[in-house]
C-alpha cells in the first residue's frame, strides 16, 4: 500500500492506495491559513498515526511501501523542499521529504521512500495515468481554478525540468512586458475583467457565465476574452509540445461543454499554428477533487531516481 498527501491552501487530504487508480481510504481535514504551515503539519502529525493503524498499515507487517507528495506551490524535487507558498506562511525552503520520512520512521517505515511534487504536475500525472489522459503521450495538463498551473507529463512520467518545476502556463506573459496569463483568464481574473467592465459590479464565474447566457453583453465579452487568452496559452502549448492531449481541470472548467470548452477549441484552431491544428485533443478533467491524491499514489509508485 501506498500513501498520499495534499497540501493545498485550504485543503488538507490523506488517502492510502495500490497506484491502480482507486483510494482505499481517505482522510481530509479543513485548513486554518492562520497557524501556517507549522499549523498543518499539526494536523498531519496528528492525523497519520491513526489514519495507518485503522487500515491496517502497521510496522509488524511492513506494508506500507512509500508516500508520494502533492504540494501547493513550487518544490524543489532535488532537495525534497518546498520553495515557498503563495496561500500559507512557513513553507519557505522548508524540508518537507525529510519531515515526512521522520514520522514515517517514527510509525516503523523507515525504509518507505518520499517523492515530492508540485499539485498540478501531480495532478497531471493522475489524469495521464488513470484519468482523462490515458492513453495519450505527450499529456499537457491545466488546472483552472483561482490561479492557473499546469503540469506536462512524458511517457508517464512528470517532466520536472531541472528539478524546480516546468509547464507553469499560468505565468506565460501577453506579450513583451505584458501580464501573466493567470491574471487574465483564472477565476480570480475573470472576476476582476468583470467588475472593471461592469463599472464595479461584483460577481462569481458561475455568475457571470449566467448573466453571458442570458444575452448579458459584458458579461458575454469579459467570458470570451477571458477564453481567447487561455486558448492563446494553450497555442504556445501546442506550438513547442505539440502534446496529444490537453487535460483541463479546475472550477472554472467546470462551467461545461457548451460554455467552456467548446469556445475554448474553436479558438485553439483559429489560432494555433496551422500545421498542428486538429493534432491536440482538449478534454475535460475526470478525477475530481481526488486528482492530486491519484497522481501521488502514481508518483509512490515509481523507482527513486
Amino acid at each position: 500500500m501506498y500513501l498520499a498527501i495534499e497540501f493545498g491552501g485550504t485543503k488538507l487530504q490523506m488517502a492510502l492506495g495500490e497506484g491502480n487508480g482507486k483510494l482505499a481510504s481517505l482522510w481530509r481535514e479543513k485548513i486554518d491559513p492562520a497557524k501556517g504551515a507549522e499549523g498543518i503539519r499539526r494536523q498531519i502529525e496528528a492525523g497519520l498515526p491513526g489514519f495507518l493503524a485503522q487500515n491496517g498499515i502497521t510496522s509488524a507487517s511492513n506494508n506500507l511501501l512509500g508516500a508520494g507528495i502533492g504540494f501547493g506551490g513550487p518544490v524543489d524535487t532535488n532537495s525534497g523542499e518546498t520553495i515557498t507558498s503563495h496561500q500559507i506562511q512557513g513553507w519557505d525552503r522548508y524540508p518537507i521529504v525529510e519531515w515526512l520520512r521522520g514520522l514515517l520512521k517514527a510509525q516503523g517505515f523507515g525504509s518507505a521512500p518520499v517523492h515530492l511534487g508540485n499539485d498540478a504536475d501531480v495532478a497531471g500525472l493522475g489524469e495521464a495515468v488513470h484519468g482523462a489522459g490515458q492513453g495519450a503521450n505527450p499529456v499537457f495538463y491545466v488546472t483552472v481554478g483561482s490561479g492557473i498551473g499546469g503540469g506536462l507529463i512524458l511517457g508517464g512520467r512528470i517532466h520536472p525540468g531541472v528539478g524546480l518545476g516546468a509547464a507553469e502556463i499560468g505565468h506565460l506573459t501577453l506579450g513583451p512586458g505584458g501580464d501573466i496569463l493567470e491574471h487574465h483568464a483564472s477565476g480570480w481574473g475573470i472576476q476582476k475583467r468583470y467588475m472593471k467592465a461592469s463599472g464595479g459590479e461584483n460577481a462569481t464565474v458561475p455568475q457571470i457565465a449566467e448573466l453571458a447566457k442570458s444575452g448579458d453583453t459584458v458579461a458575454a465579452e469579459v467570458l470570451s476574452g477571458a477564453i481567447r487568452d487561455l486558448a492563446w496559452g494553450l497555442c504556445q502549448v501546442i506550438a513547442l509540445i505539440c502534446p496529444k492531449r490537453i487535460v483541463i481541470g479546475g472550477g472554472v472548467s467546470l462551467l461545461g461543454e457548451a460554455t467552456f470548452f467548446k469556445p475554448l477549441r474553436a479558438e485553439v484552431s483559429k489560432q494555433v499554428f496551422r500545421p498542428y491544428v486538429g493534432l491536440t485533443e482538449i478534454v475535460s478533467a475526470t478525477l475530481g477533487e481526488e486528482v492530486v491524491l491519484h497522481g501521488a499514489l502514481a508518483l509512490a509508485t515509481q523507482p527513486v531516481k
